[in-house]
């Protein structure tokens, strides 16, 4: 039976011990054997593994420069990982796959994504980090069960209106693209609990913010803002927001609502406000000194 390339190139280069992440899976996957016999589908089927109870298969770091036609041939695939090869393009034949759950496609060289990928319904994660996106299909909305999606490290400058149905996303990365400002649908994701916009080009944050009011972690952190709305004082969840290295002069006088945030950050993961970076004026740059409880009390006394 004919191979082809990328199918030849898997049969003699797959472990078939490497699960979604990297680490060995030394008793569920699949052991390869010498039958020949095996459709092209089911040599690469032999090398799917259970994981947390899903069946998953992993072409991590295989130098990949397409994705083998018999892969749209495992149905049964609820897990795929085709993170870190050289993909440039994804066919329409990714619709086959309806059972897939997490969707790991970050570091490849992909200008876009189908249209078909939004015939995964039951898609709850999609990872397409550090690609070359400059565009994302507006049939990704109908993904409506997503819960993470990692759009960072493209050169994406808006999201189709159509992202407003992704009303079951807790979690969007959208940080290192060339956003200007907050695309509108973003606003509609009323269950983010993390929203990632470092390094743009964001020149405001709409008053529309205060619609994300289950938010807990808000980093801004590496763009071009000059103020900062009151609207943005009504997320009183926020446990975690990083302003730092924008243009901030001064800060609203409500945001002393904000009283999740319990201290003046310095670490990038560290929960609390970041905003010492910025190139803020008196008095307020002078209360900063006295730490976070100091301004607080100060803009409770204005």
């Amino acid at each position: 039976m004919v191979q082809s390339p990328s199918t030849r190139f898997l049969s003699e280069n797959l472990s078939p011990r490497r699960t979604m992440g990297g680490a060995v899976c030394r008793e569920e996957a699949k052991e390869p054997d010498r039958d020949d016999s095996r459709t092209p589908a089911d040599r690469i089927r032999r090398f799917t593994s259970k994981q947390s109870g899903y069946n998953m298969l992993s072409l991590a770091r295989r130098g990949l420069k397409e994705a083998p036609d018999e892969l749209w041939e495992l149905l049964e695939l609820e897990k795929l990982n085709l993170s870190l090869n050289a993909l440039k393009v994804l066919p329409p034949q990714l619709a086959q796959l309806s059972s897939l759950v997490v969707l790991n496609l970050w570091g490849n060289q992909l200008s876009s994504l189908p249209a078909e990928i939004g015939q995964l319904r039951r898609l709850r994660v999609l990872f397409a980090y550090r690609n070359r996106l400059t565009e994302v299909p507006e049939e990704l909305g109908a993904c409506t069960q997503l819960e993470v999606l990692s759009l960072a490290n493209n050169q994406l400058s808006s999201l189709p209106a159509s992202l407003s149905n992704l009303t079951r996303l807790r979690k969007l990365n959208l940080s290192n693209n060339i956003l200007v400002y907050i695309p509108g649908c973003v606003y509609n994701m009323k269950a983010l609990v993390f929203l990632h916009l470092a390094c743009n080009r964001l020149q405001n944050l709409a008053e529309n913010i205060q619609s994300l009011v289950e938010l807990k972690i808000l980093i801004v952190e590496g763009n071009c803002l000059h103020s900062l709305p009151k609207a943005l004082c009504c997320l009183t969840k926020l446990e975690l927001l990083n302003l730092d290295f924008n243009n901030i002069k001064d800060v609203p006088q409500e945001m002393h609502h904000l009283t999740r945030l319990e201290k003046l950050a310095c670490h990038p993961l560290d929960k609390g406000l970041h905003i010492v970076h910025n190139p803020l004026l008196k008095p307020v740059k002078e209360v900063l000194d006295g730490g976070l409880s100091a301004l607080f009390t100060y803009l409770k006394a204005g």
